[in-house]
C-alpha cells in the first residue's frame, strides 16, 4: 500500500471482472467451428458464452454488418476468482515453454490482456475431443489507475510475471 502512495486501505486496487473472448477469423462461414468455440469457453469458465456481432461490414475481411464474428465470457465475483486461481496454479504450469508472463500487456488504466495461442493448456479442454485448436484472449479489468498499480495488484494475487532484464 505505501509503495504505491496510497493513505486508506479501500483505496488499494481490486479485480473488477474478467473477459475471456476468443475470434472466429477464416472460420466465420463454419458455423460447426462457433460452436465448438462456444462449447470451449462454457467448459473452461463454467458460464454460458455469448456469441458477439459485427458493428459494421468491413468489406476487406469480408465480414457484413450483423454477422457472428467472434465468443465472449464475462466472469464476476466468485466464479471470476475460482477463474483466477485456476489460470495461476494449473493452467500456466501447463503452457508449454512457459517462463512466466510480460509485465508490457497492461493498458493505460492498469488493465491487463494476456493471450493463448491454443485452448489445450485449460485443464478442462481435452486435447481428444477437438477438432480445430483456437486461441483465446484473457482481459483482467482492474480499478488501478495506472499500470504500477496493476501490477502490483497481479503480483501480489502470485500472477508470475518475468522480471526484466536491465
Amino acid at each position: 500500500m505505501k509503495e504505491l502512495g496510497l493513505k486508506n486501505a479501500l483505496q488499494v486496487p481490486k479485480i473488477t471482472g474478467v473477459v475471456l473472448n476468443a475470434g472466429i477469423g477464416r472460420f466465420i462461414k463454419d458455423s460447426q467451428f462457433i460452436e465448438n468455440v462456444e462449447k470451449t469457453l462454457t467448459k473452461i469458465t463454467g458460464q454460458k458464452a455469448v456469441r458477439t456481432k459485427s458493428k459494421k461490414a468491413i468489406s476487406n475481411f469480408k465480414i457484413r454488418e450483423g454477422q457472428e464474428i467472434g465468443v465472449m465470457v464475462t466472469l464476476h465475483g466468485t466464479r471470476m476468482y475460482d477463474f483466477l486461481e485456476r489460470l495461476i496454479k494449473v493452467t500456466f504450469p501447463r503452457v508449454r515453454d512457459f517462463r512466466g508472463i510480460s509485465s508490457n500487456s497492461f493498458d493505460g488504466q492498469g488493465n491487463y490482456t494476456i493471450g493463448f495461442k491454443e485452448n489445450v493448456a485449460f485443464p478442462e479442454v481435452k486435447a481428444e475431443e477437438i477438432d480445430k485448436v483456437h486461441g483465446l484472449q484473457i482481459i483482467i479489468k482492474t480499478t488501478a489507475k495506472n499500470k504500477a498499480a496493476g501490477l502490483a495488484l497481479l503480483t501480489a494475487l502470485g500472477f508470475p510475471f518475468v522480471k526484466d532484464k536491465k
